[in-house]
């Protein structure tokens, strides 16, 4: 039997990519249990850390977003601010906009909404519209303005 070896970077990334994915499989489901929500969290957190040690900001800024949206989805208002917040930043501070600038300002609009400060709520959703207008591909763009219609 044949050992294959990998580098540290490279178990990061396949550690990264496989918990993302699996979140992924999370958020989507539409039944989870408990135990699935708790897993959805961790996961998410998983693959945000292993990114820390091998990606990029546009990975960091993903990860951060994904976890925003896990909590969102848990109606955990203040960790999905935290996260989202923190997900607008990284976009920020490495110019980063588009697609993922847009959704950067879906995560803080839909964790405003969570938490009930509809004027928040309300900025943030003009400056996803916004950043709408700057998104390249038109299937990107039409992705987030129906997920952006899915805030109350």
């Amino acid at each position: 039997m044949e050992e294959t070896l990998i580098t540290m970077q490279e178990w990061h990334k396949k550690q990264a990519v496989q918990c993302f994915n699996e979140t992924w499989n999370l958020i989507d489901k539409t039944d989870r249990t408990r135990e699935e929500d708790f897993r959805m969290i961790h996961m998410a957190h998983a693959s945000r850390y292993h990114w820390r040690e091998v990606g990029t900001p546009l990975h960091f800024l993903r990860g951060e977003w994904q976890i925003a949206r896990v909590y969102a989805l848990l109606n955990l208002g203040e960790s999905a601010r935290h996260h989202a917040e923190y997900c607008l930043a990284l976009c920020l501070s490495n110019n980063i906009g588009d697609f993922d600038l847009a959704f950067a300002y879906e995560a803080l609009a839909r964790a405003h909404d969570i938490v009930g400060d509809h004027a928040q709520k309300i900025h943030y959703l003009g400056l996803a519209k916004e950043a709408a207008e700057q998104i390249a591909k038109p299937e990107d763009k039409s992705y987030l303005l129906s997920e952006l219609q899915s805030i109350s």
